[in-house]
């Protein structure tokens, strides 16, 4: 049972810390995949959202590149407050900087019509 305490957290780009506390991620999804492809709508609005949010930080960012062997996505119908979650996509990411990459992780919860909720990136 893998657990997640995010104390600060961008969601829709405003800084609210404490925003989410999820215990035992496995038991809230109802379907579990691990992707061969990570070419997603999930996967690939998640990538543009965390690009467009770490530009916004750090104008040296160039890029983010997903592992592919590392994406899970776990798809499923909830609500986080009265925001529907439907998809919640986690992995390896590599933060291409105009100076050096750091490999991080990804997580990222998608909600109605692929609209990205909260981009979360942690040091390894």
């Amino acid at each position: 049972m893998r657990r997640f305490l995010f104390a600060n957290v961008f969601v829709a780009g405003v800084f609210v810390p404490g925003a989410l506390i999820c215990g035992g991620l496995s038991a809230v999804a109802q379907e579990q995949q691990k992707s061969s492809n990570p070419q997603t709508p999930e996967v690939d609005a998640c990538r543009a959202s965390g690009l467009i949010a770490l530009k916004e930080g750090a104008p040296g960012v160039k890029d983010v590149a997903i592992d592919p062997d590392s994406v899970r996505i776990f798809k499923m119908d909830k609500k986080i407050g009265d925001e529907p979650v439907h998809a919640v996509v986690i992995g390896d990411v590599s933060i291409e900087k105009t100076k050096s990459s750091k490999p991080r992780s990804l997580v990222c919860i998608v909600g109605d019509k692929g609209k990205v909720l909260v981009t979360y990136f942690s040091a390894q």
